[in-house]
């Protein structure tokens, strides 16, 4: 029973996070751009997690670790939402979030690189995968609904997922001394200070506000939440696989709701990208 209830959470952190870029486009069809809408979704989520962590009284950091913290919320909030957010505004949310899944690939590339991990044969093997769907989805011809084909919007994907897997490296040093949400109540605010010199402000609408608070509270916040719930539950790879629908909802989300499609090639180069990171996730021995 406690492995079902983990399934079902990790199943609905991967929902919530595939609504990211849906949602987003309801923003920006409100006249919202990518990067106002990546720093109110930071600050959103920054407000839930403060409060959180007063409520535990954990949000107390030592002074010798704020650059480690500095330089993960410029990199993994800062630049990982705004890059999210233009991809989806360039290439479509399908698209945006497939691309993000290449993050495995980054990981293992860095974990070798900068952790003296191994990579192995199997690891190989889910990289080039990864490699080889990102190239599918390149050169598929097809424009998706208002999306002209964009290498700005391929290289923002990729960036984002790049940054995604630096949660990884960062992760490593900060998660085994700090609560999570310690974490996240000093990386979202200062991740949002980075996007700020960037925006122009408006006045939103009711529906941009609602787009909003879905983005900060569901799909970060209580998203966050859920797949931690699911871990405690479950063994690391079998989260890391069933956290792959999230590519997979996120395209069908795109297709019912914008009418995204991304051709006959991007969605072979999706399933090479999703069966990458199957294989990335299957590689290591699970943690005791």
């Amino acid at each position: 029973m406690d492995h079902i209830r983990g399934f079902i959470y990790i199943l609905i952190a991967a929902i919530l996070w595939a609504c990211i870029g849906p949602v987003a486009k309801v923003a920006f069809a409100q006249g919202l751009t990518p990067l106002e809408a990546a720093f109110w979704r930071a600050v959103i989520g920054w407000a839930f997690f403060f409060g959180h962590g007063l409520l535990i009284k954990r949000v107390g950091i030592r002074i010798s670790d704020f650059p480690v913290v500095i330089a993960f919320a410029l990199l993994c909030v800062t630049v990982f939402y705004g890059s999210y957010l233009l991809a989806v505004d360039l290439g479509g949310a399908a698209r945006a979030s497939v691309l993000l899944y290449t993050a495995p690939a980054w990981v293992a590339v860095l974990a070798a690189l900068f952790l003296n991990e191994k990579i192995g044969l199997r690891g190989l093997a889910g990289i080039m995968s990864c490699m080889a769907g990102v190239a599918f989805i390149s050169v598929s011809s097809e424009n998706i609904a208002g999306h002209e084909f964009s290498w700005a919007g391929i290289i923002f994907g990729l960036l984002a997922g790049f940054t995604y897997a630096l949660y990884y490296i960062f992760g490593k040093k900060l998660f085994a001394r700090y609560h999570p949400v310690t974490i996240f109540s000093w990386i979202f605010i200062i991740g949002a200070a980075g996007l700020f010199p960037f925006i122009e402000f408006s006045i939103p609408s009711p529906v941009t506000c609602a787009a909003l608070l879905f983005l900060g509270f569901l799909s970060t916040y209580c998203a966050y939440f859920f797949y931690a719930q699911g871990l405690i539950r479950l063994k690391a790879s079998s989260a890391a696989v069933i956290a792959t629908m999230e590519p997979v909802v996120a395209a069908l989300l795109a297709y019912l709701f914008w009418q995204e499609n991304l051709g006959a090639w991007g969605y072979f180069g999706a399933c090479l990208i999703i069966g990458g990171v199957i294989i990335q996730a299957a590689r290591k021995k699970e943690p005791k």
